[in-house]
């Protein structure tokens, strides 16, 4: 149960469509182009951004300080900004920045909602596709070429029938980590590489099953969370606890089938 707001959260969500229209906008001039990608990783792996992400960001900032001056801002590319700690908006504008640069349409625009803690709403936008995903306070939907839709996990409770997914082998270096991935590979019927927040979208439109990974901050996830959950699924850190502050992630449609993974993770 959402706790009580005292804004309109229709109105916000709204406004966060709105945002991801913009955030398109922004972006598709530079999809397939030549460009400039620069690498912020500082000699600690690659970590690339691209114009197109910062574009995005700063149009989504921009509406964001007109709209709702007084609320926090935490942010991928320019960091976070202070205001009223009950209202955050979460903010990728390019997850999947790597498929970005290499013309592959697996990326998306993340905006997320949370109040005290909560996530309230979150919007996952595909605008080279035109597929959207969202949520409101009591379910999800995706909108795309084929029309719109309420998503719904589908029902897989042993991991011997489950479709693994996650974005790729080689986040996980270390120990502890490769130990689960392995552990999971090892059970599930398929496993596929690829796809960043596309993978969740996924598993909340009951295509896939199960999603493992490492290493995740906030805004790769703060959307992402309420849009799996109203869909039926489940979303927690490796040891069950609340998956806001990213780092391993497991992302289930089932929950017998979580349980399952969370145990295996655990040893």
């Amino acid at each position: 149960m959402l706790p009580e707001s005292d804004i309109d959260l229709s109105g916000a969500l709204a406004f966060a469509h709105h945002l991801a229209d913009l955030s398109g906008a922004a972006i598709l001039p530079h999809f397939r182009s030549l460009l400039k990608v620069e690498d912020k990783g500082g000699g600690a792996g690659f970590d690339p951004v691209t114009e197109a992400d910062q574009a995005a960001e700063l149009a989504i900032r921009s509406a964001l300080a007109d709209r709702y001056p007084d609320h926090a801002i935490v942010g991928e590319e320019f960091g976070d900004r202070d205001g009223n700690a009950d209202y955050r908006w979460v903010i990728d504008p390019i997850d999947g920045t790597r498929a970005f640069i290499m013309g592959f349409p697996l990326w998306g625009t993340l905006i997320g909602l949370t109040y005290k803690g909560a996530h309230v709403l979150g919007i996952m936008d595909q605008p080279f596709v035109k597929e959207r995903f969202w949520c409101d306070a009591a379910a999800s939907y995706a909108r795309g070429p084929l029309g719109e839709t309420r998503l719904k996990t589908r029902a897989c409770a042993a991991l011997h029938e489950a479709i693994f997914a996650t974005t790729h082998p080689d986040l996980f270096v270390e120990t502890i980590d490769r130990r689960g991935f392995h552990n999971l590979k090892q059970r599930v019927r398929m496993t596929r590489y690829g796809g960043d927040c596309y993978l969740y979208a996924m598993l909340a439109a009951g295509h896939l099953d199960v999603v493992a990974e490492v290493g995740l901050k906030p805004h790769d996830i703060a959307a992402l969370i309420p849009i799996i959950e109203r869909a039926g699924g489940v979303v927690t850190d490796w040891t069950g606890g609340p998956p806001g502050s990213g780092g391993r992630i497991l992302a289930c449609g089932d929950r017998q089938l979580h349980a399952q993974a969370l145990q295996l993770l655990a040893d």
